[in-house]
């Protein structure tokens, strides 16, 4: 099958697809190049849907995930391909240029966006090949989520039915298409709002409780105790981070209310609440510790919720042994690797759907010196053109 696909169609979709504009949220542009694409390709109207903006998507979204289904010209378990439309606000005005066998942001002044037009591109270029050639296949469903970069909000708004239930799914992402993402890392994220007791700080210090001071005390403890960046406890591995701190009005005012926000992870998920219960205690004792000379102290709040479950695929899960056994008839190698970053799977695998991961040659996402490899990107999509026309 891999005849038919063209390496100068599936640049000039990438190069394309890397100047739409589309951060999180606001993925209208991009859904409207994939569709304009694929109509050109023969791809029927009544096979198109944009889903609806609901739960868990933010109300400012503008779209919900777009999915297009093919019905099959041979029977088959539906196969699932999918890849995130939005991009990080760096790649803002990105301008893609080719250089030396691969493709970066003109000046490096902003990042590329290779994360994740690059898997759009590979799905697109597919999509077309298998439309234009009428090449046999069957049912397919190729999902263009929203929201990833933020939260894997379009991939928690799955529903089964909505995509055809498919029997399992294939996420294109940042990486090499030699390395099968089998499992990757789950997350918290938690929220320590701290309430102390406001005063005028020069005239009266002794009667405020700081809540800068509470969450200073508090984080100083979680890092002395081993619960903060890289956590090793026995055998139990994980990382934890308070990424923002919101507080204070002026220099001459103790300060009585801070919010920080962070995130604990781990791939085991009895860890990620241990992680995270560490920061609670540490608040909360803080809070009790600061008092100012009545005796009085501060308090906490602090709230925590799941962000994305891990996962883990064993090497003998159908989806796996599928993609190795097309890798291996390319001639490619490959690997099956865990990672410490969440993924559209997380959600997928969570609620049934078995998912591996997949790279098209993007590197180093959120950075200026992002890139796609384009001979790995072309084996990207000779992979995934394999992957849904194998019987």
């Amino acid at each position: 099958m891999n005849e038919f696909l063209k390496s100068a169609r599936a640049q000039e979709h990438l190069l394309g697809l890397l100047q739409i504009p589309g951060l999180s949220g606001d993925e209208v542009a991009v859904a409207n190049g994939i569709e304009r694409c694929l109509h050109a390709a023969g791809c029927k109207k009544t096979w198109i849907r944009r889903m609806p903006v609901r739960p868990p998507l933010p109300k400012h979204f503008q779209m919900g995930n777009l999915v297009i289904q093919l019905p099959g010209t041979f029977a088959a378990p539906r196969r699932m391909f999918l890849a995130h439309m939005d991009t990080v606000p760096l790649c803002r005005e990105a301008q893609p240029v080719i250089k030396q066998g691969r493709v970066v942001a003109r000046g490096k002044t902003t990042a590329l966006g290779a994360d994740n037009r690059a898997g759009v591109a590979a799905l697109v270029t597919v999509a077309e090949t298998i439309l234009r050639n009428k090449l046999p296949h069957p049912p397919l469903t190729f999902l263009f989520t929203v929201g990833e970069e933020v939260g894997l909000y379009g991939a928690k708004s799955v529903r089964s039915a909505d995509v055809g239930r498919p029997a399992y799914a294939f996420n294109f992402d940042s990486g090499r298409p030699e390395e099968i993402i089998t499992g990757a890392i789950g997350a918290e994220r938690w929220r320590a709002e701290l309430h102390g007791i406001s005063s005028h700080a020069g005239m009266h210090p002794e009667r405020g409780a700081s809540s800068i001071l509470m969450a200073s005390r508090a984080l100083t403890e979680v890092a002395d105790r081993g619960w903060f960046g890289k956590v090793q406890k026995g055998k139990m591995s994980g990382t934890s981070n308070a990424g923002v701190i919101h507080g204070g009005e002026a220099t001459n005012q103790v300060t009585h209310h801070v919010v920080v926000r962070g995130e604990s992870r781990s791939h085991n998920p009895r860890f990620i609440r241990q992680i995270t219960a560490a920061y609670r205690t540490a608040f909360e004792r803080a809070a009790r510790r600061t008092r100012n000379a009545a005796g009085e102290h501060g308090r906490v709040a602090f709230t925590a919720e799941n962000d994305y479950l891990p996962f883990s695929l064993p090497e003998r899960a159908p989806v796996v042994q599928f993609t190795q056994r097309i890798a291996t008839e390319l001639g490619l190698k490959t690997k099956c690797v865990a990672i410490n970053g969440g993924l559209d799977a997380n959600p997928l695998n969570a609620n049934g759907i078995p998912t591996v991961t997949l790279g098209v040659g993007a590197h180093c996402p959120h950075a200026y010196d992002e890139y796609v490899d384009l001979a790995e990107f072309q084996r990207g999509c000779r992979l995934t053109l394999a992957l849904a026309t194998a019987r």
